[in-house]
């Protein structure tokens, strides 16, 4: 098995299945990562995680540095639960540009590994609900990690 590599992302999982959060600065993936742990999700890693290729899959980790810890704006850092491993089903990018609506998901390679990419535009009431909805729709079928 490779060795797990830094990636610049949030991430939770739903269902056992890995979302990652992706976006720039302040476009609110801590924000959604909250939203969706609300919901139930539970907390892979805010704002950097690790990937490691698992077969013709990534499986998603915390990063030892910030393991088990979000950033809540006007809060700092606070302790959550968290997952310490999953299968990646699915990426969503936050995005003021997102198409209103696609026919299919495009798909993305992250460390040699195709995955379904949604992107979202951020700023809806109802965005946590939209991650949960890209998932059941186009996210990659739930798998067994090695």
């Amino acid at each position: 098995m490779s060795p797990p590599v830094p990636h610049q992302a949030s991430c939770v999982v739903i269902g056992g299945r890995a979302v990652l959060i992706e976006g720039p600065p302040g476009i609110g993936k801590s924000s959604l990562a909250l939203g969706l742990m609300d919901r139930g999700a539970v907390l892979v890693g805010d704002d950097g995680i690790l990937l490691q290729p698992d077969g013709d899959g990534l499986i998603a980790l915390p990063h030892p540095r910030t393991r088990g810890l979000i950033e809540v704006r006007n809060l700092g850092l606070l302790p959550m639960p968290v997952c310490d491993r999953a299968p990646v089903a699915l990426v969503l990018r936050l995005d003021v540009l997102a198409p209103r609506f696609i026919e299919s998901a495009p798909i993305t390679t992250l460390h040699g590994v195709p995955l379904p990419v949604i992107r979202l535009w951020p700023d809806s009431p109802v965005l946590a609900l939209r991650a949960e909805m890209a998932l059941a729709h186009h996210g990659l079928p739930l798998r067994q990690v090695t």
